[in-house]
């Protein structure tokens, strides 16, 4: 804490160009004879810092006039208390250092022969109070330090006879009310008291101090970092307390969260710099800048506000600061005729409208950031000289921005990567990032650091002009970096991307669709029994039929838009189809598994639970499971919707398995409950193969349905396989999966069970042949009949057929209730 204010008291001694050497016992400061001040070429100018511990200050310090020069150094000892008459004599004194020690109140005796003191510092003390007429001898004293104490009150007139002040410092301490006693500080320009207790500034505070500079009082701010460096809890300020000080340059107050109106500044008129921010001002005078026709830094931000006055008298201003407003609109004369101004931030505010020659008069503008407003449109003119451009969290802003407009621009945030595509950027240099490395490319806010000193405000803001130039030449070999960045989530060209993909898309979409509607059809609308079994096929084929029209719109989207997809993939992938497509996607995808699991399960229990072969699984409790399934499969695809816009994080309308901790952990539940459910059905039927006697068991597997549940289910623990793998993966950090394989999972891998599915129904299982064959007849005798009746013999006949006939394949009664046969025609004809 002390080599922060080592710097301020360099910058004040600076002009006597002192030089030290260093002893173990002693540090001597000297200077040359024609550096001596004028009126002291007779004094040796000799200073002593005495390294062991020092509790007590000799009191012949003063003998034989050896030290009668211009600084003494007494900092980093032990001392605690100074004699009254330790100093006497030293009549030519211009420095004293007595930081850093163990004193516990002003030496007041000490220091009143010394008249010619300029320059002294007690900070890093335990001083607890200053009382009346501490320093009233010092009327030479121009710049006085006591930070970092614990004083905690000042006496009315404690600061009497300091006639030449100039500086005070008064930075952490335990002040619970504002110094009054700094009101016959005539000639003080710089004054620090942040990092204290101080609640009010009460009104005409400085009435004293017309030729106050800066005043820094920077107050409790509500992130971290200010935390530690602006802690005092001033909450309220009186509205005249900053009148009349024409020489004021610098006012900061951040954090007066009861300001609920704009200081009345009448007198103030030289400020240069304004910072009022964390308070709840909502509306500002009219005529705010006829009070500062010198004014170059404004900053307003984390206020109330909604409407603004013009600013087009503050020709001089440089930078406005309004960000974290409640501002809805930027009119036409705003910010008109402000050649001077380089900087204008406007992020997190309520923006919708901007006028389109807002900003058509600032020649000078470098810098503007419209982050995380409601914009729909940006208006362009005038901004061809910006250099930095942040338009990020403008969900509504989709269309593209021609580089065209921004010749000289070297770093753009925009809300989709696909607006980066116009300025060049580059598809390859995607990565993707852990949970632990990954940046935030949404609506980000940049938090501008405040001094914590009082004299480091005007070097900071030259340091931050000083880097954005570095910046702007670092980027020089790069004509513009733009973020985020597309890549293989998020293509210019296309929505697809490689033609691997897309005919791999384009086959499971054609198949899935045309292949499970053809199960569907004969399933459902053959005249036969309708059985358990069957019933559940029916719906796996209907979910995968769901899943491949979902492969088909993004394969419709992305001919749609092939070539050109980079001016339409902001509106599709926030778009209502998008949502629509990631919600169906999942509840098929995760229904078809539960039907499985639950088709598995029934056949293991209509096996082992058969032994009279009479029984069966009952409709209603199947019929009550599957809607209890509907309903899971459901609620587990809301949750993207409920949990924000994760169906749009991507065109690929799914979440990601990367990226936000939320969403990572979502993936990660959907493939814990899948692997369950594959464990659940393993078991099933490894329970169901070891409990069938040898009888039994050849006739059970010949079963069509047991061979086509089986087969399912090894074809689909297989493909999930890297499916599961890929939240894990990012959970571990494991840089090997590229997003290409990625992408081809999401996109190939996870659909291609519901075209694999029905096809092996279609190819392997006799009953398909049965159903369409009926169907077929039962679709001719519809068509070709001319008498209601006899086409109601017929589909009779024809039920009565396929049922017996199917129940004579079958001669074990477990067999038999394996294969799902009812006992007779007439119980076929009363289901």
């Amino acid at each position: 804490m002390k080599a922060r204010y080592t710097q301020a008291w360099k910058r004040i001694t600076a002009p006597w160009n002192f030089t030290a050497s260093r002893t173990q016992e002693a540090t001597v400061l000297l200077m040359s004879e024609k550096e001596i001040l004028p009126g002291e070429r007779s004094a040796s100018a000799v200073g002593l810092l005495r390294a062991g511990p020092a509790p007590l200050l000799p009191v012949d310090l003063h003998t034989g006039g050896s030290l009668q020069g211009c600084l003494l150094r007494l900092d980093a000892n032990h001392i605690s208390h100074v004699p009254p008459s330790c100093f006497s004599g030293l009549y030519s004194l211009r420095h004293l250092w007595l930081d850093d020690n163990a004193l516990t109140e002003v030496p007041i005796q000490a220091f009143r022969s010394l008249s010619a003191l300029q320059a002294m510092t007690l900070a890093l003390n335990k001083i607890h109070h200053i009382p009346d007429h501490a320093f009233v001898n010092l009327s030479s004293l121009v710049v006085l330090h006591l930070h970092n104490n614990r004083i905690h009150s000042l006496g009315k007139k404690c600061f009497d006879g300091l006639h030449s002040l100039e500086t005070l410092d008064l930075n952490y301490n335990n002040l619970d009310e504002f110094p009054t006693a700094i009101r016959t500080l005539s000639n003080l320009k710089e004054l620090g008291f942040h990092s204290n207790n101080i609640k009010l500034i009460p009104e005409k505070a400085f009435v004293g101090n017309p030729s106050l500079i800066t005043i820094l009082m920077l107050t409790h701010w509500c992130f971290d970092f200010f935390r530690h460096f602006y802690d005092n809890p001033i909450q309220l300020v009186g509205r005249s307390a900053f009148q009349h000080l024409p020489e004021l340059r610098t006012l900061t107050l951040n954090g007066a969260s009861q300001i609920t109106e704009f200081p009345d500044l009448t007198g103030t008129g030289g400020l240069e710099s304004l910072t009022v921010t964390g308070a709840q001002i909502s509306s500002l005078p009219q005529a705010v800048c006829n009070q500062f026709p010198n004014l170059q830094v404004l900053d307003l931000s984390y206020n109330l506000l909604e409407d603004l006055p013009s600013f087009s008298v503050c020709q001089k201003l440089q930078k406005i600061d309004l960000r974290h407003n409640e501002i809805c609109e930027i009119k036409v004369d705003t910010f008109q005729q402000l050649p001077g101004l380089r900087s204008l931030n406007l992020a997190w505010n309520k923006i919708v409208i901007i006028h389109p020659n807002a900003f058509s008069t600032l020649p000078s503008l470098r810098k503007l950031d419209l982050s995380s407003n409601l914009l729909s449109s940006f208006p362009v003119t005038g901004l061809h000289g910006l250099t930095h451009l942040k338009l990020t969290g403008n969900h509504a802003l989709q269309g593209l921005i021609s580089s065209e407009n921004f010749p000289e621009l070297k770093v753009i945030e925009m809300p989709y990567a696909y607006q980066c595509c116009a300025f060049g950027a580059c598809e390859n240099g995607y990565k993707i990032s852990s949970p632990r490395n990954k940046g935030d490319n949404s609506s980000t806010d940049d938090l501008h650091k405040k001094d914590a000193g009082m004299f480091q405000v005007q070097d900071e803001r030259d340091l931050e002009d000083f880097l954005l130039d570095l910046e702007e030449d670092l980027k020089a070999l790069h004509p513009v970096q733009c973020s985020p960045s597309p890549g293989p989530f998020k293509l210019c060209e296309s929505l697809l991307g490689s033609w691997l993909i897309r005919t791999g898309v384009w086959t499971i979409a054609v198949l899935a669709v045309t292949c499970n509607a053809l199960v569907t059809s004969t399933v459902f609308r053959a005249p036969l029994c309708l059985s358990s079994i069957k019933l559940l096929i029916g719906l796996i084929a209907a979910m995968n039929m769901l899943m491949g029209v979902c492969s088909a719109v993004l394969a419709g989207v992305d001919a749609v838009t092939f070539g050109s997809f980079a001016q339409h993939g902001a509106r599709w992938e926030q778009g209502v189809g998008c949502q629509v497509v990631g919600f169906l996607s999942i509840f098929a995808s995760e229904l078809s598994v539960f039907l499985l699991t639950l088709a598995a399960l029934e056949r293991g229990f209509s096996v082992k639970c058969s032994a009279n072969f009479e029984r069966k699984t009952p409709f209603s409790s199947l019929k009550a499971i599957i809607l209890l399934c509907a309903a899971l499969a459901l609620a587990l695809a809301s949750v993207p919707l409920l949990g924000g816009r994760e169906y749009s994080t991507s065109p690929l309308c799914l979440p990601l398995p990367f990226g936000e901790p939320g969403t990572t952990g979502y993936m990660v539940t959907l493939v814990l409950l899948n692997s369950l459910c594959f464990l659940v059905m393993t078991v099933a039927y490894t329970w169901l193969y070891c409990g069938l006697d040898k009888g039994d068991l050849g006739s059970v597997w010949d079963c069509p349905m047991v061979k086509h549940v089986a087969l399912v289910l090894f074809t689909n623990c297989v493909l999930y396989c890297p499916v599961a793998f890929l939240p894990f993966s990012s959970l571990l950090n494991l840089t090997f999966v590229s997003p290409e394989v990625i992408k081809f999972i999401l996109l190939v891998i996870v659909p291609l069970p519901a075209c694999l599915n029905p096809l092996l129904y279609i190819l392997f299982n006799p009953h398909f042949k049965e159903d369409l064959g009926s169907l077929g007849k039962h679709t001719y005798f519809w068509t070709r009949s001319q008498h209601p009746s006899l086409m109601s013999v017929n589909s009779e006949d024809v039920e009565k057929r396929s049922c017996d006939s199917t129940q004579a394949l079958v001669t074990f009664p477990r067999a038999r209730a394996a294969c799902d046969l009812p006992p007779s025609p007439r119980l076929h004809q009363h289901i």
